[in-house]
């Protein structure tokens, strides 16, 4: 079986280096080290004892990963790109817990992860009050918070990063505007999140823009739970049939993502409406799956491999250095353009 000291002989590195690269402070070492040290834990087959690790230094090498329900495939995406950045760059495993945007939930997770030595953790919940987050920061967590601004003058010791909510919405709303749509609606569940409140903003925004604000709404759905993260596709199917049987119902439609946009897909197809003839659909998130749906979904874009890896960086960075000062991290959406939209009354041009 291979020590570390034979890893540190076949790099032609110290002991120190490679420690350095399991602990996870690797953040200022030279990509060709970093690369070398790799290589030769790979092509040794070296397997750090665990258990001395944690005695060692009283943590463990692996990060928390705390999300909304992993029955939305979208968290499912997520949590796959991080744990690929953590294991493959970091040597460090990933533990997933469900927490349905839940604040006692996520207090005891916290509790969980600091007593297993776990101190770095993921939290995807975008809940305005943020409170419990930095109680459990000043417990010895250090923390990433996803799909959510930071508070605007707030002194935070996490960092936070998502998607530009507000320009993703607006995207959508404007594609459906460019299309010739007059009637439009932003659909999703009743529970309100800081994400879900941005995305409506920059869906009012664009029909503001339009001049068509005033025949702008939202539509919602009552879920079993708060927020109804896994009941999304359901939402969907429920609303579609409430939106066909309006005789004023819009033609346009911004689904605040892709899993309920799916939803409102199956349930225009059993009300007997056809997509986008009858009414046109933009969802996000930019899932696969949004590509195997008939018609295509068009859907706005968010970039989960980049922010995933940006937010692993700043994990590990910042327990390597609790020097670091935590910051904000905004990225751009995009969208893809799919058979879901066409002018009102009219099919889309298959591609």
């Amino acid at each position: 079986m291979s020590t570390i000291n034979d890893v540190a002989r076949h790099a032609g590195v110290s002991v120190s280096t490679i420690s350095n690269v399991l602990n996870g402070r690797a953040d200022r070492m030279s990509r060709d080290t970093l690369q070398r040290v790799e290589a030769a834990i790979a092509a040794l087959g070296f397997r750090p004892n665990r258990a001395a690790q944690q005695l060692k230094t009283g943590h463990t090498p692996m990060l928390g990963l705390l999300v909304p329900s992993i029955a939305n495939p979208m968290y499912g995406y997520i949590a796959r790109e991080i744990e690929t950045s953590a294991q493959e760059r970091y040597g460090h495993r990933v533990v997933l817990g469900n927490t349905y945007r839940n604040k006692e939930k996520e207090t005891g997770f916290f509790e969980d992860l600091l007593a297993h030595g776990v101190r770095g953790v993921i939290v995807i919940s975008s809940l305005v009050d943020e409170e419990h987050f930095e109680s459990a920061v000043q417990r010895g967590l250090v923390m990433v918070s996803y799909d959510r601004r930071a508070t605007p003058g707030a002194a935070s010791a996490i960092d936070h990063v998502s998607v530009d909510n507000f320009e993703a919405a607006h995207l959508a709303a404007t594609h459906l505007i460019a299309h010739g749509h007059k009637r439009l609606a932003f659909v999703t569940a009743s529970g309100q999140t800081m994400s879900r409140s941005e995305k409506m903003r920059g869906f009012f925004a664009a029909a503001e823009g339009a001049g068509l604000r005033a025949g702008a709404r939202v539509i919602d759905g009552s879920t079993n739970s708060e927020y109804g993260d896994s009941e999304m596709a359901d939402v969907g199917r429920l609303l579609a049939k409430r939106i066909a049987a309006d005789r004023r119902r819009p033609t346009g439609l911004v689904a605040v993502n892709d899993l309920l946009a799916f939803g409102l897909l199956a349930g225009f197809r059993e009300a007997g409406l056809a997509v986008p003839a009858d009414v046109s659909i933009v969802g996000m998130d930019g899932l696969f799956l949004s590509a195997l749906t008939c018609p295509g979904l068009t859907t706005v874009r968010l970039p989960v491999p980049e922010m995933a890896r940006t937010i692993v960086e700043r994990v590990i960075g910042r327990l390597a250095d609790p020097g670091i000062a935590p910051g904000e991290f905004l990225f751009q959406p995009d969208l893809v353009e799919r058979e879901s939209v066409a002018a009102p009354g009219k099919p889309a041009r298959v591609r």
